[in-house]
Order: C-alpha cells, then sequence, then structure tokens
C-alpha cells in the first residue's frame, strides 16, 4: 500500500510534463505471455512483491481469468521508470488475447500510441497476433516486438544458437510483413522493426530476463551464457540473469525510446481517430495535446462498482478535474465529475487532476458508454466525436438465460444491463415471441464467462440453453419494383430491392463509407471504389449498421421530405428482422422509385407508413432469390506433417475447406474456413485427430450463404425456435393479388 502511494505521488510530479509521458499497451495472441509481462512490470514499479512476479497475474483480477488462465478485460496501470536518470510515466494497458475479447483491445487501442507484440518464441505469429497488429496499426498505434519464452527453444526444442536466431529472423521477419501488409505508407518504413536499433527484445517473462542487442552491448553479456544456464539448469544463474538485464528495464527503455510522447503522437493520429475540423481552436488543442484546451476526454472502459460507474479513458485535451462540468456527445447529456482516479491494476488511487495525455478514470458520468467522447461544454460547437470503433468481430453466438430461481429475474435484468455497460460487445434482447432473454457473443467462451460473471459478481444462477449461430438474410438477384400500400390505402410506396456488391460492403464495414458523411463526397468514392452510378450514389438516405443502404430515386413525389424519417424508420425496421427467419438483413439495397403520400398528416402516420414500406421491402427480398448468411471462422492450425491428412478430414466433416497448407521446418501451417455452426466440438475433434499435436487460433473470418441443400430445413428450424410459423410469409401476404 504504502510503496503504491509513493508510486502515485511520484507521478503526480511528472504528469504535467507531456514528454515524459507514454501510453502503451501488451497485445498478443493468447497464451502467449501478456499478462505475465505486466506482472514483471508492475513488481519493477513496487505494485507487487517481486517474488511472486510472473505467477501471480495481478492484472487478471477476476477469479474467472484466475481459472482459466486467460485475461478477459483490459487492465490499467500506470508505472513510474527512470531512463538515464530522467523520470517518466508509462500508462500501460494489459490485454486479452482471445478472439471472442477482441472488441476489448479495440476500445484500448484507441487511448494508446505505442504497443508491445508479445509473440510466444515457440508458437511464432500466430492469428490473433495478425488480428492485434492490424488492429493498433489502424488505429495509428506503434508496434514493438517482445520475442517471449525463449527458454522454451532451449529446453523444450533443444535448438542449437544458430537455430534460434533463424527462429528469432523469422519471428521478425513475419511481424515487418504484417507492418508492410497493413500500415500506411507514411509510417511503414519508420515503423519496421529492427533488432540492431533496440525495437526488438527477447526473453522469459516468467523467468523475468529480457535482452536488446543495444543492452547486451551496454551490459556485456553473450547469448551463450542465457543458454548454458537453462542447459544445465542452473536456477542461481537464471535469477542471476533476471537482476543483470531485468524485463521491465529492457521493455521500459525500449518504450521510452521508440513509442513517441503524446503530444508527438496526436500530431498524427488525431487527423485519422477524430471527425472534427483539425483547424477549428479544439482541433489544434487535441494536435498539441493542450492541457489549457478545452476538455476533450474518449472513454475506452467502463466498469460499474458498487458506488457507480467508473470511466477510464485518455485525456486528448484540456484536464480531467473533480467538480467540472462536462457534456456527453453520443448520450447528448450534461454530467459532473465526482472524482477523478489513477487505476493501479485492480485499485484506484484518487488524484486531483489528470492533465491531457494521460490515461484516468472519472466518476460521476452516470449514463457513459465505452466509445463516448466527453468535452467540455464551452466547446460543444466545435466538438465532434471520435471516428467510430471498428470491431474485427460481430457477435455471431446466441444463448437463452433464464434464473433459475424466477424471483431472481429482475436481478438477473439488471446484472445483464451492467455487463452491457461493461462490455458493447454483448448484445442484449428480449424475445417478443417467447419472452426468452438472448445474450449474443464473440463467441461460445465470451457467453460462457458472461454466465460466469453473472454468478460471481451478482450472485445469480441461471439456465442456459445451447449455444445458437447468428444467420443474417440476404438477396442475391434484384427484385422487380412492388407497390406497398398503407392500411388505409391512402399512402403507397414503390420500392426494390438489389444486392450490395462485396465492395460497397467493404466500405461500409471499414467506416470509409457512412450515413453521416458529406453526400457528394460519399458518392464519388462509392462511384470510384465500388462501382456506382454517382447520380444514385448521390441520392442515398441512409445507411444501417447492418449493412444496408436506402436510396431515394423518386422525382418531384409532394409531402416526401415530411415523412423521410418514419420511411427510415420502416426500412430499418424491415432489415432488423428480415421475411425469411426473422435473423437480422445485411447486404441489401433498397430502392424507392415513387411514392403518393397523403396531404394530411393524420393519414400519414408511423401506423400507417411502417408496413407500406416494410411489406414492399420484404415482397422485394422474397423474389430476389432471399438466402441466409452463416458465419464462418477462420482456422490456423500448425501440427507436425504427419497430422495434415487427418486435419483435412476433420474440416471436411465440418462443412470446412482448407484455404491453404504452408510448409515451417517440421510443422505444417494449415489455414481453413469453417462454418461457426459446425464449431463447437472442433477443439475436441482436433485435440483427439492429432494425438493433442496441433495448436491453433481462431477469428472471425465472414459471412457466407447457406448451401441451398440446407436451406429451407434451416429455415424452418430457426423459425420454430423463435415461435413463428413454419414458413416465411407468401407474397400475397404481404402486398394483396
Amino acid at each position: 500500500m504504502g510503496a503504491r502511494v509513493k508510486v502515485v505521488s511520484e507521478i503526480e510530479k511528472i504528469m504535467g510534463n507531456i514528454e515524459q509521458i507514454r501510453n502503451i499497451g501488451i497485445i498478443a495472441h493468447v497464451d502467449h505471455g501478456k499478462t505475465t509481462l505486466s506482472d514483471s512490470l508492475l513488481a519493477a514499479a513496487g505494485i507487487i512483491s517481486e517474488r511472486i512476479a510472473g505467477d501471480a497475474l495481478v492484472l487478471d483480477f477476476l477469479s474467472v481469468e484466475k481459472q482459466r488462465g486467460i485475461t478477459v478485460k483490459s487492465a490499467n496501470i500506470s508505472l513510474y521508470h527512470e531512463y538515464n536518470g530522467k523520470p517518466y510515466v508509462i500508462n500501460l494497458i494489459d490485454t486479452p488475447g482471445h478472439v471472442d475479447f477482441s472488441g476489448k483491445v479495440t476500445r484500448s487501442l484507441r487511448v494508446l500510441d505505442g504497443a508491445i507484440v508479445v509473440v510466444d518464441a515457440v508458437e511464432g505469429v500466430m492469428t490473433q497476433t495478425e488480428t492485434v497488429i492490424r488492429q493498433a496499426l489502424e488505429e495509428r498505434v506503434r508496434p514493438l516486438l517482445y520475442i517471449n519464452k525463449v527458454d522454451r527453444l532451449i529446453k523444450e526444442l533443444k535448438l542449437p544458437p544458430d537455430k534460434i536466431m533463424e527462429r528469432f529472423i523469422e519471428i521478425i521477419r513475419d511481424v515487418n510483413n504484417l507492418i508492410d501488409l497493413y500500415g500506411e505508407p507514411e509510417f511503414r518504413k519508420k515503423w519496421k522493426l529492427n533488432p540492431a536499433d533496440g525495437t526488438v527484445a527477447f526473453g522469459s517473462a516468467k523467468d523475468r530476463w529480457g535482452i536488446s542487442i543495444p543492452m547486451v552491448k551496454k551490459k556485456g553479456i553473450t547469448f551463450q551464457e542465457i543458454i548454458k544456464a537453462y542447459e544445465t539448469e542452473d536456477k542461481a544463474e537464471i535469477a542471476r540473469l533476471a537482476k543483470l538485464m531485468p524485463v521491465h528495464e529492457t521493455i521500459l527503455d525500449m518504450v521510452v525510446r521508440f513509442v513517441p510522447n503524446p503530444r508527438e503522437a496526436q500530431r498524427y493520429r488525431i487527423p485519422k481517430i477524430w471527425k472534427g475540423d483539425i483547424n477549428s481552436e479544439l482541433g489544434k488543442a487535441l494536435l498539441e495535446a493542450d492541457p489549457e484546451g478545452p476538455l476533450v476526454f474518449f472513454v475506452n472502459d467502463v466498469r460499474v462498482e458498487k458506488t457507480g460507474l467508473v470511466a477510464t479513458g485518455r485525456v486528448f485535451s484540456g484536464k480531467l478535474e473533480p467538480g467540472k462540468e462536462v457534456y456527453l456527445l453520443t448520450a447528448g447529456k450534461k454530467a459532473r465529475i465526482l472524482q477523478v482516479s489513477l487505476y493501479m491494476g485492480p485499485f484506484r488511487e484518487i488524484t486531483k487532476i489528470i492533465p491531457a495525455g494521460n490515461i484516468g478514470a472519472v466518476m460521476g458520468l452516470e449514463d457513459v458508454r465505452a466509445g463516448e467522447t466527453v468535452v467540455a461544454p464551452d466547446a460543444i460547437e466545435q466538438a465532434a466525436p471520435f471516428e467510430q470503433l471498428r470491431y474485427v468481430s460481430e457477435p455471431v453466438v446466441t444463448i437463452a438465460v433464464e434464473p433459475t430461481k424466477i424471483q431472481d429475474l429482475p436481478k438477473m435484468i439488471e446484472a445483464l444491463r451492467k455487463l452491457t455497460i461493461e462490455d458493447p460487445n454483448l448484445v442484449v434482447k428480449i424475445n417478443e415471441e417467447t419472452g426468452e432473454y438472448l445474450i449474443s457473443g464473440m463467441g461460445p467462451l465470451h457467453l460462457e464467462i458472461a454466465l460466469t460473471l453473472l454468478k460471481e459478481r451478482f450472485g445469480i444462477e441461471v439456465k442456459a440453453s445451447p449455444p445458437i449461430v447468428v444467420y443474417r438474410e440476404t438477396v442475391r438477384t434484384e427484385s422487380q419494383v412492388f407497390e406497398g400500400k398503407s392500411p388505409n390505402k391512402h399512402n403507397k410506396f414503390y420500392i426494390s430491392v438489389a444486392p450490395l456488391n462485396e465492395e460497397t460492403i467493404e466500405l461500409i464495414q471499414k467506416g470509409i463509407v457512412s450515413e453521416n458523411q458529406d453526400p457528394k463526397e460519399r458518392a464519388k468514392i462509392l462511384r470510384d471504389k465500388a462501382g456506382w452510378d454517382y447520380d444514385e450514389a448521390r441520392k442515398i438516405w441512409a445507411i444501417d449498421e447492418g449493412i444496408n443502404v436506402f436510396v431515394d430515386k423518386t422525382s418531384g413525389v409532394q409531402h416526401l421530405r415530411e415523412v423521410k424519417d418514419t420511411i427510415l424508420a420502416a426500412f430499418r425496421l424491415a432489415t432488423k428482422e428480415g421475411p425469411l427467419a426473422a435473423e437480422p438483413v445485411r447486404g441489401i439495397k433498397v430502392i424507392l422509385h415513387d411514392a403518393t403520400i397523403h396531404e394530411d398528416p393524420v393519414h400519414r402516420g408511423p401506423g400507417q407508413i411502417y408496413p407500406a414500406v416494410k411489406n414492399a421491402i420484404w415482397a422485394g427480398m422474397l423474389t430476389a432469390r432471399p438466402t441466409l448468411l452463416e458465419p464462418l471462422q477462420k482456422l490456423d492450425i500448425r501440427t507436425p506433417m504427419d497430422y495434415v491428412s487427418q486435419i483435412a478430414s476433420v474440416i471436411a466433416r465440418k462443412r470446412g475447406r482448407i484455404l491453404e497448407v504452408l510448409s515451417q521446418g517440421m510443422l505444417a501451417r494449415v489455414i481453413a474456413e469453417v462454418p461457426v455452426s459446425e464449431s463447437f466440438d472442433l477443439a475436441a475433434e482436433l485435440r483427439s485427430a492429432t494425438a493433442g499435436r496441433a495448436f491453433w487460433g481462431v477469428e472471425f473470418s465472414r459471412w457466407a450463404p447457406v448451401p441451398d441443400a440446407m436451406l429451407e430445413e434451416l429455415i424452418r428450424k430457426i423459425r420454430q425456435r423463435k415461435g413463428l410459423p413454419p414458413s416465411p410469409p407468401k407474397l400475397n401476404d404481404l402486398i394483396g393479388p
């Protein structure tokens, strides 16, 4: 406790000097040693006992994390470090590695300027390593590399020094290839890793040593000494190495040297991640990370504590102070800051002020959610939210839950609300037909952890259905124009639907094209990159989050503008649950060709317009070769060559396909795609087929049409589960004869 208070007071002294601040994250594939590395850094900062570092996993402070040995949320810590006699504050976030929690990584990267990519020396660059590097580069976060578990190369694989060096070169080359592939042109060259410069460190976080080439030269250590210590299993020698070249010193020195300070970083990051006018007073304050500028605080994480919500985030401009009135841009509400603090892992230490460039925690923002932009009230005119966070995965698996004791229902509803505040990638819905509470998540583990938290944190025992896969509905051809009539027959809408091409879907997914963009700019992008007709693209009215587009091709229709919002609400209603199986609609273009609208507002309310528009959209869908899309997972499997054929037969049984097989020394790397619906027992089957000799990573790959032979039966099953009639509506039901 005393050590912590001392650290906080040291940090408070230098927080205001922006050149001495660094904001970093630790990112990696699951199980490559991120949290173990974080522990060693904490020990050095005096937050935990050095004796237990490496085993304590302090940043895994939820009991569910300790049981499973994985990180499921991002944890913050502010470290104090001296480099060349000068003190620095290093704000560190340890992020999850499992693909089901990649949303937390995305939110953490928004507030960081640098990332330590941890790679297991034996496993090398895995699927999720590639994903987190791609996410970092998209946010203009500079990657540095720590090759961990070097002891495994010596003890387990018994590699000679030249082979160990080859392995290092291979990993560095793989990471550099990813920087080449995903980095923007201006950063590719600058951010390439070069061990000679010191942008790569090697070591064993568990044994708490780490070296880089500059460190080796400085301390006069040879790699031969390290190899000998492990070959002879000399614990005293390994402990001496950890004292001589502690991992925290190597990593934090590397961070101070190569991660830019917040002001440097914000000059090139703000134009990418903030939507406002860079030349405004607020824009300039953000570019300079000006502590005297108007407050701009981006919230990357929200936790529910007994005393209220705690929002953690980065101060991009101005300063956080208790008592200050602020405005939440997304929520559209005022609030008052009650308390500001620094996070020290599971502890929060209250402080008086947090200036621009730092990461801090705030109490008092009751309607806050992760992704919120908090600003000073006098800056609202110039304020703009940050660029929307784009997640690499989507909630594709759902379970129905009910409390074991019926009297716990209100408690369960409240607990689910709190969980979705903390984790926006969990989606909770009520099925109106069956009254079931449905939780959707990124994968089975994501949902399993949510259930564990319900029990451990909120004391609620629940019964859960087996996981259900979420599908999407789409069309494969263009439909004819259908007339949708309002129940009173006074309003008519002439609508057709067509599939969006892959280029358009990708532009919307990446946020390059969005609803609130300048129509001319958006039309130009769609014309140049997705083959749209410029005039049609200018007439886009809406782009919904399910990646559906509404286009108004009418001319001279009276009263149309007055009912525009109602028409769009009907469009969103029609695409929220499609006609085939009441699943969300994805990738369709809805075109309004003409309309007749009653002049009297009484006759053109939502009760008249909703069914007219929705029925015409659904009729269009049902006649345009509709289908269901299922989520596919990408598997990246490393296995001895002898097991490739066994793996191929497991993949084939699961309706999957092998995309490529690469040879990597003694191992084969099999890249495959498998439908999520077939993947629930995949781990057990792969282990059994390879006698436990395969290890793999998984990530969301894409949406693909369900095979036609399965379509009818699948639609029937989904409708039955939802309590709907077994067959989709007929054309006559929607638009009459």
